[in-house]
Formats: C-alpha cells, sequence, structure tokens
C-alpha cells in the first residue's frame, strides 16, 4: 500500500507498524486521516515516537476517528473526563492491562481504538505485547472455526472491579458477543474472547466452556501472532480494539511509567 504523507514501517509480517513522519499534535487533514486509517487497517496497531500531546491535541486525535468514549469503571481527569491516566509507581499495588484483553470488551458497545501517549517510561521495561485476533482466527483448523462460528460468550468486568474498588456500590458491565466477530471495516473473521474478561460460552455447559476458553486464552498467546513495542519518553500507540489483544508488562517496579489514554467508541460486534 502507498503512501504520500506518511512512512510506514513494518514490525512483523501479521501485526504492528512504526509510522513516520506527521505530528499528532496536529489537526488531522483528510489525506493524513485517510492515509493513517488505512495503516490502521493494515497493521492492526501504529505506533509513532518523539510525540509532544496535549491533552487537547490527545482528545483531537481521538475524535477524527470517532466519538470519544468514557470509561465505564475508571474515572478519567477532573478536567478532561475522557482521558484517563496509566500511571505506576513505586506506590502501585497493581498496574492496568496486566492480563491479555480488549479495551472494555464488556460494554454493549466496545471501543473501536485506543490511543495511549506515554511521557513517563521507566530506563528498562514496561513494554506493551499486542496480539493479532485476525492470526489467532486464521491459525485455527477449518472444524474449529466452524464449531465456534455460531457461538456467543458473556464479557464481564465486575470480578476485576470489584476487587479493585471494593468500597464502590457499583455493578459494571456484563454483555454477551459473539467468540468470532467479523470487522465492520475490513470484513475479516477474528477471535473475540479474551481471558480478562470472557467468563463463559453461553451454548456450552460450564465444563464444556472453561475448556473451550483454557485452549483459545492459551491460543492467543502464541508469540507467532504477537509484536513487541518498547516504549520510548513520548511515544504513541493506537491499536484497533476489535482485532487485537495487548498485554502490559509489569517489569519495572518501582519505576515510574505514566501516561494518558483516550478510546475512540465502536459499535455492537456481529
Amino acid at each position: 500500500m502507498g503512501y504520500e504523507l506518511i512512512q510506514v514501517r513494518p514490525m512483523t509480517k501479521r501485526i504492528g507498524a512504526e509510522v513516520f513522519g506527521i505530528d499528532l499534535s496536529q489537526p488531522l487533514g483528510n489525506q493524513a486521516f485517510s492515509e493513517l486509517h488505512d495503516a490502521l487497517m493494515q497493521h492492526q496497531v501504529l505506533f509513532f515516537r518523539d510525540q509532544q500531546l496535549t491533552h487537547e491535541s490527545h482528545k483531537a486525535l481521538g475524535r477524527s476517528f470517532g466519538e470519544l468514549a468514557m470509561h465505564s469503571a475508571v474515572a478519567g481527569l477532573p478536567d478532561h473526563p475522557e482521558i484517563v491516566a496509566i500511571h505506576a509507581d513505586e506506590k502501585s499495588t497493581y498496574v492496568a492491562g496486566e492480563d491479555w484483553h480488549s479495551d472494555l470488551s464488556e460494554d454493549p458497545e466496545p471501543p473501536m481504538g485506543s490511543i495511549l501517549y506515554m511521557h513517563t517510561l521507566p530506563d528498562a521495561g514496561g513494554d506493551t505485547l499486542f496480539s493479532s485476533m485476525y492470526a489467532a482466527y486464521d491459525a485455527l483448523s477449518p472444524a474449529m472455526k466452524a464449531f465456534l462460528d455460531p457461538l456467543t460468550a458473556v464479557h464481564d468486568s465486575n470480578h476485576i472491579y470489584r476487587e479493585l474498588f471494593p468500597d464502590v456500590q457499583k455493578t459494571y458491565p456484563r454483555n454477551t458477543h459473539p467468540v468470532i466477530r467479523t470487522h465492520p471495516v475490513t470484513k475479516r473473521k477474528c477471535l473475540f474472547v479474551s481471558q480478562s474478561k470472557t467468563v463463559r460460552i453461553n451454548e456450552l455447559s460450564k465444563k464444556e466452556s472453561d475448556a473451550v476458553l483454557r485452549f483459545l486464552f492459551d491460543h492467543v498467546k502464541d508469540p507467532n501472532f504477537q509484536v513487541r513495542f518498547r516504549w520510548q519518553p513520548n511515544s504513541v500507540a493506537f491499536w484497533d480494539n476489535r482485532c487485537t489483544q495487548h498485554f502490559a508488562v509489569w517489569d519495572y517496579f518501582p519505576d515510574v511509567r505514566s501516561g494518558f489514554r483516550v478510546t475512540v467508541a465502536g459499535d455492537r460486534p456481529f
């Protein structure tokens, strides 16, 4: 695929690309938006270096791709509720994303994508892994694809956030989505279950569901489906939440890792 305004350097054959030649703090013109959108559809997650995003420019970048989604469990910044702080330091007892997941898959309309801007990084560690759910689906046998295709699964966040926020009296989202979803733009099929949020396949007994989910959770961890991003200060990652999962590696305690994320709204999986 040819580009006129940006340079795109694939990091693996299956997922991930670094993008050069663009300042994300500036408004995107039609050509820049089109090229970034095409690159995201092809590579599923895009990485940018040496960016300087204010909260306003960060939100503007997200809104170029759609309405911004509010996190259903974690409060945003007081003056910018659409922005969630991603921060860990010597006082942290957990970090966001330390398990394979697709952001907010428990919502009735999970996000289209997420844009994470990291300004402060540890000297070593703190990488993020991304896995292609296209590649995970493609690697299944025809018989397994046919078995999974009509199934639906429950995505639930209550077990996570009730443990993290025991003093908050609140019920968190729980919704049913297809085990195999079709990407609304590329029309490619991909797996849509994650170890963090998927708790039950509806059409199976609990014993059968547990066994199938264990297989799928292990399957998506195959390094052949993955790209690993080594952050630097003022880097940005923009991932398509519909066809990827990611895992934030917490191997830098007690150092500081800090940034901000906006989430672009999506639609109901089919």
